[in-house]
């Protein structure tokens, strides 16, 4: 806002006001009129996200097991987190079978 003499009119400039009104619905920009994806599992639609949580969750059980049938239990260092990530990497597998590029 700058005057250019003390008489001047006040100049606003629009671009403050239209990024004010543009940047709320940026992050809307991926979203589609269909829906998000889900998959009928025992007769009920379920979420894409939430059946790769499944997956990961599993995945983490079965990576914790693993390393305990195997005696690796003792070795791992923060088996919580080496746990947890390999869920993490499991539910991303999961999530780009059904969407990304393995889809």
């Amino acid at each position: 806002m700058r005057r250019t003499s003390p008489r001047a009119p006040l100049r606003v400039s629009a671009a403050p006001t239209l990024m004010a009104v543009v940047a709320p619905t940026l992050p809307l920009a991926g979203c589609a009129s269909h829906g998000a994806p889900s998959y009928a599992l025992f007769g009920a639609y379920f979420p894409l996200w939430l059946v790769s949580a499944i997956a990961g969750i599993v995945g983490a059980i079965v990576a914790h097991r693993v390393f305990v049938a195997t005696g690796w239990a003792a070795i791992v260092p923060y088996q919580l987190a080496v746990c947890s990530a390999i869920g993490l990497v499991v539910a991303v597998i999961a999530w780009l079978a059904g969407t990304g590029p393995f889809a």
